[in-house]
């Protein structure tokens, strides 16, 4: 009984990684698709007239990890920097707590004041973090993740889905720069890469 009782959590645990695979690679395909769009693409027009794909790391099993999340209550507003003057009001929603290539981690996860009042992203969290990578294999001003309010203190982070703020394709946009908390010590290789040498 022990034995049929691993086997089946192995074998859920390995249709969960092909799943969130699976969903990686679609996240990668779609982001294409919306910068080959001249309607939603953030790129400048000269860059859209060459543009054929973005660059991505392979997708990894590596970087796609189980964390606890531990909602934080009562947090105060605070006004988040940009790149630009805009100061658009944030809140610290939770924490993410995981272990990565044996070193264990923690991840502040932030909830936009204004954008929770709109249709469609009440439970939006945004997920913004630095790396190693950064200013070398990837934009120089971090990464960032979606995500929605977990119903369970078991998320999954998949680092393959890691994409850059406009900022990095075009200076017209205001882009939340992250804060320093979310600075990871470790060289997260996967997601999207920098876009221009």
């Amino acid at each position: 009984m022990y034995k049929i009782i691993i086997a089946l959590l192995v074998s859920c645990y390995t249709f969960a990684q092909e799943s969130e695979m699976r969903s990686a690679q679609e996240f990668q395909e779609h982001l294409n698709e919306e910068f080959r769009d001249s309607v939603s693409s953030p790129l400048e027009k000269e860059d859209l007239v060459h543009f054929e794909q973005l660059d991505f790391y392979p997708v990894s099993q590596e970087f796609i990890v189980q964390a606890t999340f531990v909602q934080v209550k009562n947090t105060k507003k605070f006004k988040m920097r940009t790149s630009t003057s805009r100061t658009p009001l944030y809140k610290k929603y939770g924490e993410l707590h995981f272990e990565l290539n044996g070193k264990q981690f923690v991840l502040n996860v932030y909830q936009n004041i204004e954008l929770s009042k709109k249709p469609g992203f009440k439970d939006y969290l945004f997920l913004p973090f630095l790396d190693l990578t950064n200013g070398e294999a990837t934009y120089a001003g971090g990464r960032y993740l979606d995500m929605r309010i977990p119903e369970t203190d078991t998320v999954v982070i998949n680092f393959n889905k890691a994409y850059n703020p406009y900022c990095a394709y075009n200076h017209n946009y205001s882009c939340p720069i992250v804060p320093r908390e979310n600075d990871l010590d470790i060289a997260i290789e996967a997601g999207v890469k920098k876009f221009h040498d």
